[in-house]
């Protein structure tokens, strides 16, 4: 075999540099949606998009949560009061007690909310290397405007 038969047979079949440009141009079209999950997630571990008995969500907050979970911008419509002749009379009885949260459970919470933190700023981090360091900056934009864009057309069909 020849020197140059032999270099020809070591190139790889798709340059690294062009691999490298695909992953910058599909992750800026991945990374509007990666935003949204993780910070909806984040709020998600808390149930902070839930109401609970002294506590309403902001609407934003709540139709964020119902896309996670359901891929719906909508808020959850009210359940329908039961009426009064409709319930068993129960005897008075204390307000049930809220049992303590688990310290496992309370850590494991806090560190996923931690990794939907640091997902947040990793992916802010790539979307600006993305829109400064490529050689492909107008095909980033495009990308990143599309992942942005794209979903929001799709909840309003």
């Amino acid at each position: 075999m020849t020197d140059t038969a032999a270099r020809k047979s070591s190139r790889p079949l798709v340059s690294p540099m062009l691999i490298r440009q695909a992953h910058v141009v599909i992750s800026m079209f991945v990374a509007p949606s990666l935003l949204m999950f993780s910070a909806t997630g984040a709020v998600q571990i808390f149930r902070l998009h839930e109401s609970h008995p002294g506590y309403t969500p902001l609407p934003i907050v709540e139709k964020l949560g119902r896309v996670h979970r359901d891929q719906v911008y909508a808020m959850r419509p009210p359940r329908p009061q039961r009426p009064a002749s409709a319930t068993p009379a129960a005897p008075a009885a204390a307000a049930p007690k809220e049992e303590a949260t688990p310290i496992s459970k309370l850590l494991l919470q806090w560190f996923f909310c931690a990794i939907s933190i640091a997902l947040v700023i990793s992916t802010g981090l790539g979307i600006w290397m993305g829109l400064t360091v490529t050689r492909w900056k107008m095909a980033s934009r495009i990308a990143l405007a599309a992942g942005a864009v794209l979903p929001v057309l799709i909840l309003l069909l």
